[in-house]
């Protein structure tokens, strides 16, 4: 009977053990699932920081950087031994011992802040503080701290203790945008941490604790304090003897703050214009926009290229570039001279004849980094300056011409389109010379039509002039009447062909390195004959002749050959001067950025002066 009773009981037991056997293999399975998904979602990938970019100039002197945090990461063996005992004699003590939290301290935490004096021993081990510098909100709440535990066990698993600290050292806060001790040390007394004395090392560690309470450029003297409690920390421990620790503690501490360094604005923001350049085109961006099917496609590369550029950016590159400070420095100074008080704009571009470097930009008067760089931006109907390159290279390269064959200068009209030259005057048959060092207008449209519109554009297509559409083949573009038109860097870059018949683009980067020095980006450019010796060389006696006693007549020579041509657009609105001498090619242009008559200016041969201090030493 007890037999039967038994077997019925167990057999009425049974749903109630299948049904606790299904909770908890529904807890195991719902454990597993959130120990997954811890492990899933710390993963050691580098955080997302902006390291500082640096640039140099072509003698290898820091010119200018870019950041908005200021961070200087070091490896933990680059890191002095003091500064690591400075942290982990007060906030963690036990780091190589626990396993990323530590109890203990969880216990001992509500003791020693209840009679801290501002030195508290916080519960979180140095690992939880990376956790929660990386991957979790700064919120304090139950639930944050135990995913903190959590996410520390693992962090743990998936790296070394050297590692962590690593991290740590480099990641901590230290106020004013400053992050990570290498930085801290540049920063507040701009020298690195490996020269910093025990007592300035004490000084920074002061800061992370509180950055606002311990920010030493406002509150100088509590951080001090609290270095002096640090210091002490180290003398309990054995770290320091009782002598050292007092000797540290009364040692003086003298800030001397980093100043960011940002010479010469308009040259750094052409350089970071380039750099996207660059990117574009080594990575492949460029020839996919080119052959992307439709708008829809154009919008997904360029999003997928600006995350690029900013990735590249933000990670700490060295951009080595052509920039000559000298140069520089003359260009802005005697360009700036000129315009003083005028309301007059300016843009130019200076490139070095024998490198074929972009060397200076002036990107206008009273420049400051992210205004508008006319050096580059500024595009604008060329004038006559347009002439060299689309009008009479082109007509010397298609037949036997020479300076002094004959040309017709007479009225003309194509359809509706009748030119007239400067003063509405006539002119009849001339040298190409005479021609070209006056401007005459009737004779460059009908040398144009006697090329021929598409063989003449042709000859412009090395020079990859970013805003020259197929609208601007016309005859009016032989006087400089473009839709849109060209840059001042643009047309330095063109005339830069006229040294010696051949092109290579005009760059100022010349090495883009990562911060361990190794190689991400260079241009590879081939210089190739785009005028033959015969043309070049008549070109460069047209421009001499047009400075000596042409349309740029005035131009102060110094160096043995200077050669020039002007260039006007309707009413005034713009002023144009393009040349080079035996060291520089330049080209700059001179305007309202609100387009009104220069007619004055003009007379008074302002844009002579103006170029004349482009190609001046």
């Amino acid at each position: 009977m007890r037999q039967l009773a038994g077997f019925a009981v167990a057999l009425l037991s049974l749903p109630l053990l299948f049904w606790l056997q299904q909770e908890v293999a529904a807890e195991w399975h719902e454990a597993n699932e959130y120990k997954e998904q811890v492990e899933k979602t710390i993963e050691l990938s580098e955080p997302v920081v902006t390291i500082p970019m640096s640039l140099f100039d072509r003698n290898g002197r820091l010119f200018a950087e870019e950041y908005a945090e200021w961070r200087d990461p070091l490896a933990l063996s680059e890191i002095p031994l003091f500064a690591k005992q400075l942290f982990l004699e007060s906030e963690d003590k036990g780091f190589y011992e626990h396993r990323g939290y530590d109890v203990a301290a969880i216990a001992r935490a509500f003791a020693v802040n209840a009679n801290s004096n501002g030195l508290s021993q916080g519960a979180s081990t140095i690992t939880q503080q990376v956790v929660r510098m990386r991957f979790l909100s700064p919120e304090k709440t139950y639930e944050r701290k135990f995913k903190e535990i959590l996410y520390a066990a693992e962090l743990e698993k998936q790296s070394t203790k050297d590692e962590i600290l690593e991290m740590y050292l480099n990641e901590m806060f230290f106020g004013n945008q400053v992050y990570g001790i290498g930085a801290a040390a540049t920063y507040y007394f701009s020298k690195p941490l490996a020269e910093l004395n025990e007592a300035e090392t004490a000084f920074l560690a002061a800061i992370p604790n509180n950055p606002s309470l311990y920010d030493p450029l406002k509150h100088f003297d509590r951080t001090k304090k609290r270095q002096e409690r640090l210091l002490q920390v180290l003398v309990n421990s054995g770290v320091l003897s009782a002598e050292e620790g007092e000797l540290a503690q009364n040692a003086p501490v003298e800030l001397r703050l980093k100043q960011k360094n940002s010479q010469f604005p308009a040259y750094h923001t052409y350089v970071v214009d380039e750099l996207k350049q660059l990117i574009s085109e080594k990575e492949g961006f460029t020839a996919q926009l080119e052959n992307a099917k439709d708008e829809e496609a154009k919008k997904a590369i360029q999003q997928a290229l600006s995350q690029r550029i900013s990735e590249v950016i933000n990670s700490g590159v060295r951009i080595d570039t052509s920039l000559d400070p000298i140069k520089q420095f003359s260009l802005e100074n005697g360009i700036t001279r000129v315009l003083s008080g005028s309301g007059i704009q300016s843009g130019a571009a200076v490139v070095d004849n024998q490198s074929r470097e972009l060397i200076s930009v002036y990107g206008g008067f009273g420049y400051r980094k992210t205004d508008f760089n006319r050096s580059f931006q500024a595009v604008r109907q060329p004038g006559s300056i347009i002439k060299p390159l689309l009008v009479y290279a082109p007509y010397l390269e298609s037949g036997t011409y020479t300076e002094n064959s004959l040309v017709d200068g007479s009225g003309i009209c194509i359809g509706s389109f009748c030119p007239e030259n400067f003063g509405r005057y006539s002119y009849g048959v001339s040298t190409v010379k005479k021609a070209f060092s006056q401007s005459y207008n009737t004779t460059a449209v009908r040398v144009l039509q006697r090329v021929g519109i598409d063989k003449s554009f042709a000859y412009l297509s090395p020079f990859r002039f970013k805003y020259v559409t197929e609208k601007d083949h016309q005859y009016t573009a032989a006087l400089g009447g473009f839709e849109k038109g060209m840059t001042p860097f643009e047309m330095a870059n063109a005339y830069s062909s006229f040294i010696d018949g051949t092109f290579k683009p005009a760059r100022a980067i010349r090495s883009v390195t990562d911060r361990h020095g190794k190689l991400l980006y260079q241009w590879q450019d081939e210089r190739k004959e785009v005028w033959s010796q015969k043309t070049t060389n008549t070109i460069r006696s047209m421009l001499e002749e047009t400075a000596r006693s042409g349309t740029a007549r005035g131009l102060r020579s110094t160096t043995g050959y200077t050669g020039a041509k002007t260039g006007t657009t309707s009413h005034y609105k713009d002023l144009w001067v393009a040349g080079l001498n035996k060291k520089y090619t330049a080209a700059i242009w001179m305007g309202y950025d609100r387009p009104q008559s220069l007619q004055q200016q003009s007379e008074q041969k302002l844009h002579l002066k103006v170029f004349s201090a482009a190609l001046s030493d």
